[in-house]
């Protein structure tokens, strides 16, 4: 389950591993803490795939792998959302349009790969509102994870909290649009790519794909 990724994959579970070792050598617990925590919510959905009879795409893997690790690990430990504005505001957008495009394949798979079932902007808003909704859950546990661990990762409190929400819907937009175009036989940065190897790891969900 844990063979085959990338190196890039295999690269962050090593640095999260060494700064356990090093917190727990020099008595940092925060940092064992959060560097154990980042690596379990990494591995996540490897442990899940398998149970709901899925395949991931690699890449798949390593953008949850390295946004878990960019937002908990550097967020937290080496203070990213301070030294940098920008840093929250990327991590969103880009897991939005990450959840975006998951959502769609997840509704396609529904419809087992029949692009006629719905129409084509059907299929993109319903991805649109699952990326959206998935970015409200992690607004609530960037709150639980301050409110429990005193941590501090909802920054400026409400401010913080709906310009995160205005990303993640204009990330969530940017993948149903991807859905969209995929089902239009277009691309959009490479996405249709990234649409075809999951349909392809995860064929036997995706039959009236092959007939039509």
């Amino acid at each position: 389950m844990l063979r085959g990724q990338t190196p890039v994959t295999y690269a962050v579970w090593s640095i999260l591993l060494a700064a356990a070792l090093v917190g727990l050598g020099t008595g940092r617990w925060t940092v064992v803490f959060v560097s154990l925590a980042t690596l379990a919510v990494s591995m996540l959905p490897l442990l899940l795939a398998p149970r709901l009879g899925i395949r991931l795409p690699r890449r798949f893997i390593a953008l949850i792998v390295v946004f878990t690790f960019s937002t908990l690990f550097l967020g937290e430990v080496f203070d990213f959302y301070e030294r940098y504005w920008w840093w929250d505001i990327a991590l969103h957008g880009l897991s939005a349009v990450t959840f975006g495009l998951l959502g769609f394949l997840l509704i396609f798979l529904l419809f087992e790969g029949d692009r006629y079932a719905a129409p084509a902007w059907a299929l993109g808003l319903i991805a649109f509102c699952m990326g959206v909704t998935i970015g409200a859950v992690w607004e609530i546990f960037e709150f639980g994870m301050d409110q429990i661990f005193t941590l501090n990762m909802q920054k400026s409190g409400l401010m913080d909290t709906m310009w995160d929400l205005i990303v993640d819907c204009i990330g969530a937009g940017l993948g149903g649009f991807a859905g969209y175009l995929y089902l239009k036989g277009r691309d959009l940065g490479g996405s249709r790519a990234m649409i075809d190897e999951f349909i392809r790891l995860n064929r036997r969900f995706f039959s009236r794909s092959r007939s039509r």
